[in-house]
């Protein structure tokens, strides 16, 4: 392979300052690598000898794309150089690069140019998350799973998170939510069985009988969101979070409630009743009002 090909500018500045920024972004990081990185410093490693990344929140691989990749790297060999770390165990963790390296096996390569740096298990998470949401959509239990652990593996808050990712502490919210999901709805999510539209629906609900007999209605009925809508205001199905309660002048703010912590709430005579899972779920409800114990 042409070395030419991995020509890089002379070092700059240090990667520590892009992770110490509010917001960070993979292009920048691999872009700063990349840069950082002199043509004797890009190796060849063995297939072999190269794990995933432990942080690695992509599950599930589009086979297509990995096949329209393993024929372009056919044609014209692996452009970019992936990113390791030496693991403590043996070998080498792909930081970033693991479609390249799937799709290298597949046509039966044996060596791939490689970056070797050093990198805490934070930022390895970070960046495995960055390069999935940047790139590559994960699914919504992927990318939910990813938001969980980064939260608590770095104690940052949601809202710190969402700031760094730069998405909307709503969106990391409704995302969180997901996992409280039975597990055969979430394999349900990840088949694309069911749209995240009516996830967030089902994430809402309380009673998981409830919400595995819903998510089988809308795969074997075809139901999309407004067709749940109506269901959950027919007086005998007590299922989405949108509280029924017999005065409607609280109606709404339960409503409302319920959409901002993501989970049941009660208003009832002079008093909000607002259930938790675990207390996991407590400290996320608690971020949200911005109570710190």
């Amino acid at each position: 392979m042409d070395n030419n090909n991995y020509k890089r500018k002379a070092l700059g500045k240090g990667l520590e300052e892009l992770f110490n920024n509010e917001q960070i972004n993979f292009n920048q990081i691999e872009e700063k690598i990349l840069d950082s990185t002199s043509v004797d410093e890009i190796v060849e490693l063995n297939l072999d000898e190269l794990r995933p990344n432990p942080y690695q929140p992509r599950k599930v691989f589009d086979e297509e794309k990995l096949q329209e990749l393993a024929d372009s790297i056919k044609e014209h060999g692996v452009i970019q150089p992936i990113i390791v770390k030496r693991s403590s165990i043996k070998g080498y963790e792909i930081i970033a690069g693991e479609r390249r390296v799937k799709a290298s096996r597949m046509v039966g390569l044996e060596k791939i140019p490689a970056i070797i740096r050093d990198f805490t298990d934070e930022e390895m998470m970070e960046i495995a998350l960055l390069e999935n949401l940047q790139r590559e959509n994960l699914n919504s239990i992927e990318e939910a799973m990813a938001y969980r652990n980064l939260i608590n593996t770095m104690e940052i808050t949601q809202e710190e998170l969402a700031n760094r990712l730069g998405k909307s502490r709503s969106h990391i919210t409704n995302m969180l939510g997901l996992l409280n999901l039975p597990e055969e709805v979430k394999d349900m999510i990840v088949d694309d069985k069911i749209s995240m539209s009516h996830a967030r629906v089902l994430s809402k609900m309380e009673n998981k009988d409830e919400i595995l007999e819903l998510a089988n209605r809308i795969v074997n009925e075809n139901l999309n969101v407004r067709d749940i809508e109506e269901l959950s205001k027919n007086e005998n199905i007590e299922k989405v979070h949108k509280i029924k309660t017999n005065n409607n002048e609280y109606e709404y703010v339960q409503n409302i409630m319920c959409e901002k912590l993501g989970t049941k709430v009660k208003i009832g005579t002079n008093k909000i009743s607002i259930s938790f899972s675990n207390t996991s779920d407590l400290n996320r409800i608690l971020e949200i009002l911005k109570i710190n114990e």
